[in-house]
């Protein structure tokens, strides 16, 4: 065959030649032919390659094999090319509908084996679930279409082609083409076939499509059926045989709405499927059929009559090998892990997932916006000059992808909104999209966040806006016009269902400030929560030069453009382990809480429609972390929205320990996506009696020294610690400093209500430019009486004029060794700190100090807008444990509320410190790591981390919050950390 022009890449037709009308994804027993497993494979360095390869006698010897499904190029070590990241820029020329002649094309061959008795049926199709981004498509020689769209599905009729005995596939796969411009969505780029291919022998009365609307309304169930079929098929049969519904129909007009009785309702929390089959005389379909209804009332988006109140994640299709590729066992342990973390809900961003996905999230229960596969979001940087959104010639194709998204999904209950896609600007073919969907579909709403003035969408969508700006949003009286809206357009918007499809950026180290966020929906019912960015971070497993293994992020590949790590940023590491941050969104958004009145408890239920019938209540009493007494709570069965108050057991108090009271509701029975006894929700009660701290006692007869001396087990050389008990201890060091976090290091320009100087600047660069990372000390004095040790420093950074006074005194107090440090800024500085800590270095020696229990706030990290997963206990970990190995190193593993900490060596206790409050009661926190701040900050991923032969203790008085500035909203006021004088105080002692 002569060399092809590669001209119909840029065609913004969505297919060609002999491709089917979308269809549900259907349980048929009609014969199929998986196609998954070796192909035959070639890579080719632009789409202008001769289209030899799909004759039947083509020899493909010399091919490399590929797995189907896969991405190319996460295939053999980089042999066909490396993935590349971009969030909002286009990896192309903005051209369209053009693309460069540099066009990576994937040709796959393979032979398939039709059974004889497939020549009698009245159709053979060809069915793709998934290919980035453009597809051609041959069987034995003839061409058959081309199809775009790169996570939607596509079957062809092949029958013209196809013949029993061995038949040749072929299809040619083209990285960039004209649809590349409609998936610019925040991921990885990742050509090749990567879901399954089958082959389908369809029967001349078979089913073509169904649909099984479903309703329930004051505990009456109905099913509005919609069957697609030939008259031949005739008579079809529905069968549910758990609720006695056997009907057959005779002909198409005999299939009717009709009534169900002693039907239980679907919903995310108690997601009953019934088994139901439509049948022919030559296929048979299952399906699991959930009754509920979807409404808008006013401003509530209603399922069965309640109120919904999204605790959602969005949810990309990513996995560190796989990539895109799915995994059945692997996505229902994910979605097992959402439930196990009181999510309930996924807006799948920014495409339909695999199909099997919405399987899963019906069976285990979640409330699903199903998003279209589209994102032009890249025409940002031209001003949405030509973005297809409003374009005539691009209308088909936006046309096309909604519609293979709602056939395909439409029979799933979890599927509660249609979303049209994301971040495309806005225009007539989002509309045409919008009212295609609301003809077709009347029992779901519609969504699209860019409609911000709420022309053609039923629920008013924001994402990252601030908590201000959502109390506005919630405020009927509020005088502020909404954002992009006319006075009129933000009356139509208060009007409707509010909720974030995007919000509490979790990227890294975060997000903060996520209670202020619930707090708000439980204030204002018009409000119904949103969905956290993102669920997992996106890493591809890659090796260093020397075989290190790392999470790879923009950059890691050698792409000429790439947004870096801003794909990492899930609640999820790429190796599946939460975050702190998940941890903190269950606490946020738990189900059931806990409200501590004297002697009494208040129980409220805020689930949708579940009571606490499948819930224990169980208590405990600890005296500074020790379980004293436990036992279960008489807690009647609160019901859906209800509040029991009961009373609290009898709490032994100590008078010298801190006594602390914890209520959990945990599973009383194992469910599918967690065992008995899981903790649901938790909440504590201080109960301790009061305890003084105890006074700083004054001294007096302070005389000048050379500060070289011993206090009890310090040792003491020119003023400064150099050994502790026989060990090498160095500090304290006046510590400000912190390795950014992808918040601090966030430029977003929403800064209302945070104490950011400088618009587009981060935290970070300003704490660089003030010289935060690079402090150096002068000396000022050095006195000390026969037990005490005072010094005077004045902390500062080349080329600045502010400063920081330190005054350090070292006293002996029975058998402890205090220590007080107390930290004065100076006026004239312009930002806030990132922390006010001080930091000790501990050298190995003969022994590293490697392990460190405490009593305080744990067990994981805490920020001061981050605290709410944190209760007060006493906890233990290795130094390695720590910390979180973020795909790009920085700050992590602060413990706040430190009372006492034991640091260790090898299992053995080598110092013990008492941490004591301030004159206003403030607790310090702890973090110790293997490496300073400074290094931290330094590396851009783990392996590039220096070897270490210390361990760093930091105790800091206070840290500045995490917000989500790394897109979205900086740190609220109250979690600001602004310059300000604070006192730390320690007390020492020999293990």
């Amino acid at each position: 065959m002569p060399c092809e022009s590669s001209a119909y890449v840029s065609d913004t037709a969505p297919g060609r030649g002999s491709l089917r009308p979308a269809r549900s994804w259907l349980h048929s027993d009609v014969a199929r032919l998986p196609l998954n497993g070796p192909w035959r494979f070639r890579l080719s360095p632009t789409a202008s390659v001769a289209e030899e390869f799909a004759a039947e006698g083509f020899d493909d010897s010399d091919w490399d094999d590929i797995p189907v499904p896969s991405h190319w190029v996460l295939r053999d070590d980089g042999a066909h090319g490396r993935p590349l990241y971009t969030n909002v820029q286009f990896p192309f020329p903005i051209d369209p509908p053009h693309v460069p002649d540099e066009n990576p094309t994937g040709d796959y061959r393979r032979h398939v084996e039709i059974p004889a008795d497939w020549s009698g049926t009245g159709r053979v199709l060809l069915r793709f679930d998934g290919v980035e981004s453009l597809f051609r498509v041959w069987v034995n020689g003839v061409e058959i279409g081309s199809a775009a769209g790169s996570r939607l599905t596509h079957e062809f009729d092949v029958t013209r082609a196809v013949r029993p005995g061995d038949n040749v596939v072929a299809v040619r796969v083209h990285q960039w083409s004209a649809a590349s411009y409609l998936e610019d969505q925040d991921q990885w780029w990742l050509p090749g076939i990567f879901r399954d291919v089958t082959l389908i022998a369809r029967p001349a009365a078979g089913i073509e499509d169904v649909w099984l609307r479903t309703g329930f309304e004051d505990g009456r169930a109905s099913v509005d059926p919609e069957i697609t079929a030939d008259a031949a098929a005739f008579p079809v049969t529905l069968r549910i045989p758990e609720l006695g519904v056997d009907r057959t129909w005779a002909t198409a007009a005999d299939v009717v709405p009709f009534d169900v009785g002693g039907v239980e309702p679907w919903s995310a929390e108690r997601p009953r499927l019934y088994d139901a089959t439509v049948s022919s005389a030559a296929e048979s379909v299952a399906l699991r059929v959930g009754f509920r209804t979807v409404e808008i009332r006013g401003d509530r988006f209603l399922v069965n009559g309640r109120r919904v109140v999204f605790h959602g994640v969005n949810r990309h299709e990513a996995h560190p090998e796989r990539g895109r590729v799915f995994d059945e066992d692997h996505a229902r342990e994910d979605l097992a892990r959402m439930k196990r973390f009181n999510v309930n809900a996924i807006r799948t961003s920014h495409y339909p997932p695999h199909p099997r996905l919405l399987d899963l999230a019906d069976e285990l229960g979640f409330w699903v916006v199903l998003e279209c596969d589209l994102e032009t979001h890249g025409f940002d940087k031209v001003d949405w000059t030509g973005n297809p959104s409003d374009d005539p010639a691009w209308r088909e194709a936006y046309l096309d992808r909604i519609r293979r998204t709602v056939e395909r999904d439409k029979n799933h209950p979890s599927v509660v909104i249609w979303s049209l896609g994301n971040e495309a600007g806005t225009g007539s073919n989002l509309a045409a999209m919008s009212a295609w969907v609301h003809a077709r579909d009347t029992g779901r709403p519609v969504h699209y966040e860019g409609d911000h003035t709420g022309e053609y969408t039923d629920v008013y969508s924001r994402m990252y806006a601030s908590v201000p700006e959502i109390e506005r949003i919630a405020a009927d009286d509020s005088p502020a016009t909404l954002m992009d809206c006319t006075p009129a357009q933000s009356v139509r918007q208060r009007g409707k269902p509010f909720l974030l499809c995007e919000y509490a950026h979790a990227m890294g180290n975060g997000p903060g400030g996520l209670d202020q966020y619930e707090a708000l929906v439980d204030r204002h019912p018009r409000l119904h929560g949103g969905f956290v960015w993102e669920w997992r971070d996106h890493g591809i497993l890659t090796t260093t030069p020397d075989g290190t293994p790392y999470f790879g992020y923009g950059g890691d590949f050698g792409e000429v453009v790439h947004d870096a790590n801003f794909v990492m940023d899930g609640l999820v590491l790429s190796d599946d382990v939460p975050t702190p941050g998940l941890h903190e969104y269950k606490a946020v958004v738990q189900p059931i809480r806990f409200a501590f009145d004297a002697d009494e408890v208040a129980v409220t239920n805020l689930r949708h429609s579940a009571d606490t019938g499948d819930l224990r209540f169980v208590w405990r009493v600890e005296h500074e972390g020790t379980i004293v007494a436990r036992g279960d709570l008489d807690v009647p069965v609160v019901a859906v929205g209800g509040t029991r108050r009961v009373p609290l057991p009898p709490v032994p108090v100590a008078r010298d320990a801190e006594t602390w009271l914890t209520l959990d509701a945990v599973l009383a029975a194992p469910t599918s996506w967690a065992p008995a006894e899981h903790v649901v929700a938790t909440a504590q009660s201080d109960r301790s009696a009061p305890r003084p701290t105890p006074a700083v006692r004054h001294r007096s007869g302070w005389r000048l020294g050379d500060g070289t001396l011993r206090l009890a087990f310090a040792e003491f050389a020119g003023g400064s610690l150099v050994g502790l008990a026989g060990r090498a201890v160095t500090g304290p060091r006046l510590e400000l400093f912190r390795a950014p976090t992808d918040n601090d290091e966030g430029t977003s320009d929403d800064l209302e209500d945070s104490d950011a100087t400088v618009a587009g600047v981060s935290h970070a660069e300003l704490w660089r430019r003030e010289g935060l990372d690079r402090l150096t000390a002068r000396r000022l004095s050095v006195t000390c009486t026969a037990d005490a040790l005072r010094t005077v420093d004045r902390v500062s950074a080349a080329n600045s004029a502010s400063w920081v006074m330190t005054e350090s005194v070292w006293s002996v107090e029975g058998d402890e060794l205090e220590l007080r440090v107390e930290i004065e800024p100076s006026s004239g500085w312009t930002t806030v700190w990132p922390r006010i800590g001080i930091r000790f270095d501990l050298p190995d020696g003969a022994a590293p100090v490697d392990g460190v229990t405490w009593f305080g706030l744990g067990p994981l990290e805490s920020y001061p807008d981050s605290a709410r997963a944190a209760r007060t206990g006493r906890f233990s970990s290795a130094v390695r444990d720590i910390g979180v190995d973020y795909a790009r190193p920085q700050e992590t593993g602060h413990r706040a509320g430190l009372r006492r900490l034991t640091l260790a060596s090898a299992d053995t206790e080598v110092l013990h410190v008492t941490a004591l409050a301030d004159r206003l009661g403030r607790r310090p926190g702890f973090t110790l790591a293997r490496h300073t701040p400074q290094q931290i900050a330094r590396a851009g991923h783990p392996y590039e981390l220096p070897d270490s032969t210390t361990t760093y203790l930091i105790v800091d008085a206070a840290q500045h919050g995490l917000g989500s500035r790394s897109c979205g909203p900086d740190v609220r006021p109250g979690f600001a950390l602004r310059p300000e004088a604070r006192t730390i105080r320690l007390r020492w002692a020999r293990a």
